[in-house]
């Protein structure tokens, strides 16, 4: 591969291959905490961008070896596969609170619960608001994709109002079945978690916001500040119905105008709107 040399510019002998090429730049390379594993997500599935980025944060805290990672009830139920450090399995919802016994029981350890909106925001109620309420010094990643992805595609708490699924194919009807739950609005009136925030990945400043709050939410573990909360609104293809291209479309404009993107608690201080 031969770079193109901008003029006026004098190549360096150290940059120059074979022949006196300019010799290829790496830019960019697998982290070292993601394995080398083929993922079974669906084409346009946000799940692959956030363990990447997971995995990025674990390399730049110099973490992997402390971490151990709570997998979900959900699609990414194989996370164990793809993460070069410990991963449990724990029933449906209850991630938190296995979460929470690793962390009281190893408190060296940096443990995070991975989730989805039907594994967090449905059957795992209870163990989310109150892990936050206790204020565990653990990191919770949401991955809301406003439906469930591995059951078939049902209507999930995140669900929006007129939204067609498998089991509200005419459109959710809020006067029905209510409206979707805001997680990190719902987290936020609680007083002891430490950082909240919610950020979408429908481009490349999304992916951006992710890594820095994952840093912010991992960092403050690492620091003993207490618990951490980053929801990721995220595309899902096969379910929302859409092509990639207009799944990231209705991550950015519908999910977000339902879920507002932004930091709602910073070093245990709300954040204004």
């Amino acid at each position: 591969m031969h770079a193109v040399i901008r003029r006026g510019r004098k190549r360096s002998a150290r940059a120059e291959g074979p022949g006196g090429a300019r010799a290829p730049r790496k830019v960019y390379a697998r982290p070292a905490a993601l394995t080398d594993v083929q993922t079974h997500y669906c084409p346009g599935c946000g799940h692959g961008i956030v363990h990447k980025v997971i995995a990025e944060t674990m390399d730049a805290l110099h973490i992997t070896d402390r971490c151990v990672g709570i997998a979900p009830v959900g699609c990414a139920v194989l996370a164990y596969f793809y993460f070069a450090c410990d991963v449990t399995e724990a029933a449906h919802g209850r991630g938190p609170a296995v979460a929470t016994g690793i962390k009281r029981a190893r408190p060296d350890t940096i443990v995070f619960s991975y989730q989805g909106d039907g594994d967090l925001a449905a059957i795992g109620t209870a163990e989310t608001i109150h892990a936050a309420n206790r204020g565990e010094n653990i990191t919770v990643v949401f991955v809301n994709n406003s439906v469930y992805g591995m059951t078939g595609g049902q209507m999930a708490p995140t669900t929006l109002p007129g939204q067609k699924t498998a089991t509200c194919p005419a459109g959710r009807d809020p006067d029905d079945v209510g409206t979707p739950i805001r997680m990190c609005e719902l987290i936020n009136t609680l007083d002891r978690p430490y950082h909240i925030e919610r950020v979408a990945l429908d481009s490349p400043q999304g992916v951006r916001s992710l890594r820095r709050a994952l840093r912010a939410a991992f960092g403050a573990q690492v620091e003993g500040r207490g618990y951490s909360f980053v929801e990721v609104l995220s595309a899902c293809p096969t379910y929302q119905r859409l092509s990639p291209a207009r799944a990231l479309k209705f991550v950015g404009e519908k999910m977000a105008a339902h879920f507002p993107v932004r930091v709602f608690r910073r070093e245990g201080k709300c954040v204004d709107a």
